[in-house]
C-alpha cells in the first residue's frame, strides 16, 4: 500500500505527498526558498482526477479549483497509479463516511455522489437551505476552525455572512450570502474548504438526500 509519494522536478523542487487518516499532507521544497506545507482535507477533494498538461490533479468539490497537482508518472509510473488508486479511494471513503453514506452504495448512485455542484449564480438550479441539514453547531464549528488557522482580517465579509446563518440555519437568504461571499475569498476558497470541510456541505448539492 502506496501512502507516500515522493516527486523531484529538476527546477521545481520536491513534492512530498502522504496520506494520513483523513488528510493529504503536502511539502514543497523549492531551491533556494523556505520548504512549505499543506494539509488538505480528503473530504473536500472530487474522487475523480483530471489530466493538465503534464500533471494529475485532484480538485475541489465546490469550485474545482485544483488542490492537488502531481507529476504524471513520478517516480515511476507503478509507484504513481499505486498511490493515485489509493488516494481515490480513501477520497470516496472519506466523503461517504462524513455524508453518512455507506461507501457499498450500488455503482448507480456513485455518480451522483461525485457529481459537479450547480452553477450558483442560476436561482433555478442553485442548492438551497431546506435541502440541507444545516445546523448551528457545524456553522460554528466551521467559524472557530477559520478564525483559528485563517484569521479574521482576510476573511471578515465571509465570517459574517457565517454568524448570520448561524443565527437561522435554514435562511435561504443568509445561505445565499455565504454563497456569495465564498466566491469573492478568490484564491482563498482552497485555504477555507481545508481547515472547515463543513462549508463544502453548504455550498455542494445535499450529500444527505441520497
Amino acid at each position: 500500500m502506496v501512502t507516500k509519494l515522493v516527486q523531484k522536478h529538476p527546477l521545481k523542487g520536491t513534492r512530498i505527498f502522504e496520506i494520513i487518516d483523513d488528510t493529504v499532507n503536502v511539502q514543497i521544497k523549492l531551491p533556494f526558498k523556505k520548504e512549505e506545507s499543506l494539509t488538505v482535507m480528503l473530504t473536500v477533494l472530487n474522487q475523480e482526477p483530471v489530466i493538465s498538461k503534464s500533471r494529475l490533479e485532484f480538485t475541489s468539490r465546490v469550485n474545482n479549483e485544483a488542490l492537488l497537482s502531481l507529476y504524471l508518472a513520478k517516480p515511476n509510473a507503478e509507484e504513481f497509479n499505486a498511490f493515485v488508486t489509493l488516494l481515490k479511494q480513501k477520497i470516496q471513503e472519506e466523503f461517504s463516511a462524513f455524508a453518512g453514506l455507506k461507501t457499498g452504495k450500488p455503482s448507480g448512485l456513485e455518480g451522483n455522489v461525485y457529481e459537479e455542484p450547480p452553477a450558483f449564480d442560476e436561482p433555478d438550479t442553485a442548492p438551497t437551505a431546506k435541502y440541507k441539514e444545516v445546523t448551528a453547531e457545524g456553522i460554528e464549528e466551521a467559524i472557530n476552525m477559520l478564525s483559528k488557522h485563517i484569521g479574521t482580517e482576510d476573511i471578515a465579509p465571509f465570517l459574517s455572512a457565517l454568524e448570520a446563518l448561524k443565527t437561522n440555519p435554514q435562511s435561504e437568504e443568509h445561505l445565499s450570502t455565504v454563497m456569495n461571499e465564498f466566491h469573492a475569498l478568490g484564491s482563498t476558497q482552497g485555504a477555507v474548504l481545508t481547515y472547515a470541510p463543513y462549508i463544502a456541505t453548504l455550498l455542494s448539492d445535499d450529500p444527505f438526500s441520497f
